[in-house]
């Protein structure tokens, strides 16, 4: 019976080979048809992240019932159908983005257009649109990135819609896709050369577009506000913020305490949130922020550089403290705010690197109390009243009456050490009295709360205080040596302002959790079941290496793709021998090779023209010396119907000659055509033509007649 069923099973063929005998069955329009819904359906699935939630099940859907059309052999809706479809499209785009112009509303858009115009596929004048609407859509995925694995999965499309395009203007019949790939990625090699040329060359230009969002809301990361409570829990986001390469012995970082990255620094506090200095200048009273930051370094400079990845932010993320600005690309302008923050001229929008020296060893701000600390001792009415009756206890208790500022900062943070507060992901929804509610009754928090908590605090003891955000920590990559930082090594901590010192970092959350800054341990995020069945399959140490070999392959392609900047262009210039390089200089070099490159190309023709296929050389050879024996023959006849006339005209002297062009017919489909073609080319040399053979008749007659 065993057997019996064994024989059986083997008389039904599997499902994979079932579903290619259909593919092969069907008609080659339907054939193609589906490979293009399926390239289409690859071009738009990295911009699922960033269009409507609606758009890609919306998109697929429509994908999905035009194959079934076709594969079913079923007629393509009427236009009516298609024109509800399109409105319905621009309605939701409308309502999602309240317009239909700028990056976003217009990929949501193409993206509708793109899969709409699948369902109107029936001539090549629709394929053709389809093609270049494909192309655009490819290209709208580097709007948003341009990371190594958004440019592999598009290499991947463009050899698709290459494909595509090369089948739809193949002959009529039902040519092998597998042949239209090899077309398509011969294609590709062919134009990686100019590729490779128009990047090195082409003059840099400014981004074209990029919108600043907020992206980060409920993640990990830096944001231009501080919202204290609306939160309920964080989500650690592990993408990478920055990397950094320090020019130290082995690239090796300071200590972990010292790791310190300056983003935006928050002055105001409006009750339930905390804006950065910048937007204080607007809402501060007549005295505003002081003009300058004061900086006083100690020691020799720590020299780095860093590979920052887009922000729409103009922040530059640099080690506390530097001193003098980085040096950046040449369109950028960097200037340090009077806290210490650097910005430049624009908002980063793609992968930027630049190299810059902090001093670990600093003191900034002013020495002695003056009207410039006043706006760091500001605190909304109505706000927090038991952490202001905490703040009065604390100025009332006799074992610190009389004492300094810092002798404050230690009571509160001996208090967070020792009165069971916790560092959590979780920390549930604050209300209006974020800080009373984190001092007296949660005790639980993320560093954004035990910041905001500890500076209210002490600007209720009357000490000038303010939250610095950034990213404290970083790991270094075993395999290319640079420190990754990433957006859940995103931190808040607080400034204090001492008598004769100046403004001092004070990490609260280092009270709370010191791991969190000494050791670097980070919390993770709760893993859900799929995460802990990975965990069975592969090692989390496997993954960690993995991701380490990734990472690196990643910042390889920011540093000399994503990072080749007009300056870096400028450096091959130098390089080449010129003394000051300019973008016209550039330019004038793209027009000597494109000109290069145009003449070879001419030559290349006039050398294919006279060096030609070695069958057709030697039909036209032979047509040379017919033509010498008095029979002419057009260049189109082939060589069966050139054996025909030989032997009409020459008769029996021809004959060797119609053998040698019957075996020059079937060497040109031989399966060795070449070994073939030069036994031939060696018969050619040896052939007796018939003006030869008339030539050589009379003279062996006179000899033969001499002796006589």
């Amino acid at each position: 019976m065993l057997n019996s069923s064994i024989a059986d099973s083997g008389n039904h063929p599997s499902l994979f080979s079932r579903l290619k005998q259909r593919l092969a069955s069907l008609p080659r329009e339907t054939r193609d048809n589906l490979w293009i819904l399926l390239v289409v359906g690859w071009v738009i699935s990295p911009l699922t992240p960033h269009v409507p939630v609606w758009t890609m099940p919306f998109a697929y859907g429509l994908l999905l019932w035009r194959g079934w059309l076709a594969w079913a052999q079923k007629p393509l809706p009427n236009p009516w159908i298609k024109a509800g479809l399109l409105v319905v499209a621009i309605a939701l785009t409308v309502l999602s983005h309240r317009t239909i112009v700028g990056r976003d509303a217009g990929v949501t858009l193409i993206i509708m257009l793109l899969v709409l115009k699948t369902l109107e596929l029936r001539a090549r004048r629709d394929a053709m649109v389809i093609f270049f609407l494909g192309f655009f859509t490819l290209l709208a995925n580097f709007f948003f990135s341009q990371s190594l694995l958004v440019a592999m999965v598009m290499l991947l499309g463009l050899l698709g819609l290459l494909t595509a395009l090369i089948n739809a203007n193949m002959p009529v019949g039902k040519p092998p896709l597998s042949q239209s790939m090899r077309t398509a990625a011969w294609m590709s090699l062919l134009g990686a050369p100019i590729m490779l040329v128009l990047f090195m060359l082409f003059p840099r230009m400014a981004p074209l577009w990029g919108v600043p969002g907020n992206e980060m809301a409920g993640r990990s990361g830096l944001s231009g506000e501080m919202k204290i409570g609306n939160i309920a829990s964080l989500v650690l986001d592990d993408s990478v913020a920055m990397r950094i390469r320090f020019d130290t012995p082995g690239g090796r970082a300071p200590e972990q305490r010292h790791l310190y990255f300056r983003g935006p620094v928050m002055a105001y506090f409006t009750g339930d949130e905390w804006l950065a200095a910048n937007t204080y200048d607007a809402r501060a009273d007549s005295n505003g922020l002081p003009s300058s930051a004061q900086l006083r370094v100690n020691g020799e400079p720590l020299k780095y550089e860093v590979t920052m990845e887009a922000s729409n932010r103009p922040w530059l993320l640099m080690l506390d403290a530097a001193k003098d600005a980085p040096v950046l690309p040449q369109d950028m302008r960097a200037r340090m705010t009077p806290t210490l923050q650097w910005v430049v001229n624009r908002p980063i929008q793609g992968v930027m690197r630049y190299s810059a020296q902090s001093y670990i060893d600093f003191q900034s701000g002013p020495t002695e109390r003056s009207r410039d600390l006043k706006p760091y001792l500001q605190l909304p009415q109505g706000f927090n009243p038991r952490t202001l009756a905490l703040a009065k206890q604390m100025l009332a208790d006799p074992q610190l009456q009389g004492k300094n500022h810092m002798a404050f900062v230690t009571a509160a943070l001996n208090r967070l050490r020792t009165e069971g507060y916790s560092y959590t992901l979780e920390p549930g929804l604050y209300g209006t009295h974020s800080a009373d509610e984190f001092w007296f009754d949660n005790k639980a928090g993320f560093c954004e709360h035990i910041a905001s908590a500890f500076v209210i605090l002490m600007r209720g003891l009357d000490i000038p205080a303010r939250i610095v955000t950034g990213y404290q920590g970083g790991e270094i990559n075993g395999f290319d040596g640079y420190w990754t930082v990433r957006q859940s090594d995103a931190h808040a901590w607080a400034e204090v302002w001492l008598e004769d010192r100046g403004w001092t970092r004070v990490d609260p959350t280092g009270a709370v959790m010191p791991s969190r800054v000494g050791q670097f341990q980070r919390l993770q995020t709760p893993r859900g079941a799929f995460g802990t069945a990975m965990d069975t399959v592969i090692s989390p140490s496997m993954l960690s290496q993995m991701r380490a070999v990734w990472e690196a392959a990643n910042n390889r392609w920011n540093q000399w793709v994503l990072n080749y900047t007009q300056e870096r262009q400028l450096d091959l210039l130098r390089a080449l021998g010129v003394q000051s390089p300019s973008w016209q200089d550039l330019t004038r070099l793209l027009g000597i090779i494109a000109g290069v490159v145009a003449m070879l190309g001419v030559a290349w023709s006039l050398w294919e023209k006279k060096h030609q296929d070695p069958w057709q050389r030697m039909l036209s050879a032979t047509r040379q010396r017919l033509q010498k024996a008095g029979l002419e023959l057009p260049p189109h006849l082939p060589p069966r119907s050139m054996a025909q006339q030989i032997t009409m005209h020459f008769g029996e002297a021809g004959q060797p000659i119609q053998q040698w062009l019957l075996r020059v017919d079937q060497a040109r489909y031989a399966p060795h055509p070449d070994t073939a073609m030069r036994e031939l080319q060696r018969e050619f040399q040896r052939l007796q033509w018939p003006a030869q053979v008339a030539e050589a008749k009379p003279s062996s007659t006179a000899s033969v007649k001499a002796p006589a």
